[in-house]
């Protein structure tokens, strides 16, 4: 695994896309604390499933919306939310409260 500091990836971006073509991973740090890591991305079938996996486990997180992991997870938007399903993570998702104003506007 390579390490660059967000200097580093400012003064050379290029090496990001580099190293991961590479099949290398990355992190980018600030301060000494990691801020993003970069995966290189496969198209192989072992890739795929690590990348639903993510896609998956960020979305259930809240940190991605549900397009972008299809996106991440080579899926399309049905797919994903089948996928999701399978899982057990939810896709819709109320806030507090949200669930009796849709029952009142359909009037439930």
């Amino acid at each position: 695994m390579h390490t660059l500091t967000t200097e580093d990836l400012q003064r050379e971006p290029q090496r990001l896309l580099d190293d991961a073509q590479r099949g290398l991973p990355s992190i980018v740090t600030r301060d000494g604390e990691p801020v993003m890591l970069a995966l290189p991305l496969g198209v192989d079938e072992a890739s795929r499933a690590v990348r639903l996996d993510i896609a998956a486990s960020l979305y259930d997180r809240d940190q991605i919306s549900l397009g972008l992991a299809a996106r991440i997870g080579g899926l399309c938007y049905s797919d994903m939310i089948d996928e999701l399903g399978r899982r057990g993570i939810a896709t819709i998702r109320l806030q507090p409260g949200e669930l009796e104003q849709e029952l009142a506007a359909f009037g439930g």
